[in-house]
């Protein structure tokens, strides 16, 4: 399971509806289960197509520099699927490389976001978590 609060769930809703056709990316920070920070970040890949993302590396250096210093720490990364669903893809699969982050997806139909879903993935592997979104 995740946890975020509503206004965090509201960022990452603006942030995929902003970024469509393209996919929008960020990161999560947090502790356990609880999101504790949403850090929309510009998508590096958002010119080679709506099907793939990629975080500036420099975002997030400073994000885990500062994290570390709050007690938070990275737990995964936000994007969202332009008019596809809220699964891992093939390209998501092949980026794959930190099994232990999340990866929550937003479905993006017609420039509308639809409900988060996420999951871990390591390869084949993958783990879908329940995403609780509550309020302040």
């Amino acid at each position: 399971m995740i946890r975020l609060r509503a206004a965090q769930w509201e960022t990452v809703r603006r942030e995929a509806e902003a970024a469509y056709p393209a996919e929008c990316c960020g990161l999560l920070l947090g502790r356990e289960e609880q999101i504790t920070a949403v850090i929309p970040a510009a998508n590096l890949r958002a010119c080679e197509g709506n099907d793939m993302f990629e975080v500036d590396p420099q975002v997030r250096f400073e994000v885990e520099r500062g994290a570390r210093a709050g007690g938070d720490r990275l737990i995964g990364h936000y994007h969202s699927h332009p008019d596809h669903p809220a699964q891992p893809s093939a390209t998501d699969r092949a980026m794959a490389f930190e099994p232990n982050l999340i990866w929550l997806i937003v479905p993006v139909a017609g420039g509308s976001a639809g409900e988060p879903r996420a999951f871990r993935l390591c390869g084949e592997d993958v783990e879908e978590l329940v995403v609780e979104i509550f309020p302040e």
